[in-house]
C-alpha cells in the first residue's frame, strides 16, 4: 500500500484486524501464559502431596505401624533387625485374634517395653507343655512353623488356664524365648498389633501369612465372656 507516495512497511499483526479494534479481544503473551500455567500446576501438586501425607499419617496412626524386630525369639520366621508393618486395627477386634497370629504387645510386667510372640492359647482354654510339646485342652498342637534345632529342650510345665480376655503367647524359638511360660498371660488390651508385612530387608519383603492349621482345635475362641469378667 502506498500512502502519500510512501510505502507503508508495517504489516498488521492480524491481517487487517488490530487488537485495538475490539476491546473484547484478549491478548496473551506466551511467556506469561507458561509462567501462570507452571505455578498453577505447582500449587495442585503441592495440594496433592499434602493430602497424600495426611492420608499416610492417618494410616500410620490408626491402621498400620512400622515395628523393628529385636532379638531371636521368633526364629526362624522373624530375624533380629527386620522391619515389619503391624495391623493396629487388631486392637479394636478387626479382625478377631486367631491362634497362630504373630502379635506385638506391651510387656505385662513393664508396659514401657514391647514384645512380639505367637498366640498359642485362647481365652477359656487350658495350655500345657509336655516333653516340649504343646497341648490345648488335652489335644496336641501341631506347629509347622517351628524348627526342631531351636526346640530341643523337652520341658514339662503344669497346666495353665487362660482367663477371659487374656492370651497365652510363646516365641517360635522355644529354647530362647521369654514368654507366657515365665511371666504369665497377656491381657487382651495390651495387644496392639498383628504382624502383617515384612518390608526390610528388601530381599525378604512380603506378606507374613497365617500359615497355621490346627486339626481338631478351633482357631478362634468360641466362648463368650461378660466384659466385666
Amino acid at each position: 500500500m502506498l500512502l502519500l507516495g510512501k510505502k507503508n512497511s508495517r504489516v498488521p499483526a492480524f491481517g487487517d484486524v488490530q487488537a485495538d479494534d475490539d476491546r473484547d479481544i484478549e491478548v496473551r503473551r506466551l511467556r506469561d501464559e507458561s509462567r501462570t500455567h507452571f505455578w498453577g500446576e505447582a500449587r495442585l501438586l503441592f495440594r496433592d502431596l499434602v493430602f497424600a501425607l495426611m492420608i499416610m499419617a492417618l494410616v500410620l496412626v490408626f491402621v498400620a505401624q512400622p515395628v523393628k524386630v529385636e532379638g531371636t525369639s521368633m526364629l526362624p520366621r522373624l530375624h533380629d533387625g527386620e522391619r515389619i508393618f503391624v495391623n493396629k486395627l487388631i486392637y479394636y477386634g478387626l479382625p478377631e485374634l486367631e491362634r497362630g497370629d504373630i502379635v506385638v504387645f506391651w510387656f505385662p510386667n513393664d508396659p514401657t517395653k514391647s514384645y512380639i510372640k505367637r498366640v498359642i492359647g485362647l481365652p477359656g482354654e487350658t495350655v500345657q507343655l509336655r516333653a516340649g510339646r504343646i497341648f490345648v485342652n488335652g489335644k496336641e498342637l501341631e506347629e509347622p512353623y517351628l524348627e526342631h534345632a531351636l526346640n530341643v529342650a523337652a520341658a514339662d510345665e503344669p497346666p495353665t488356664y487362660v482367663k477371659p480376655h487374656y492370651y497365652f503367647v510363646m516365641g517360635d524359638n522355644r529354647d530362647n524365648s521369654s514368654d507366657s511360660r515365665m511371666w504369665g498371660l497377656v491381657p487382651e488390651k495390651y495387644i496392639y498389633g498383628k504382624a502383617l508385612f515384612r518390608y526390610w530387608p528388601l530381599s525378604q519383603a512380603g506378606v507374613i501369612r497365617h500359615e497355621t492349621n490346627y486339626p481338631g482345635i478351633p482357631t478362634h475362641h468360641t466362648e463368650r465372656f461378660d466384659p466385666e469378667e
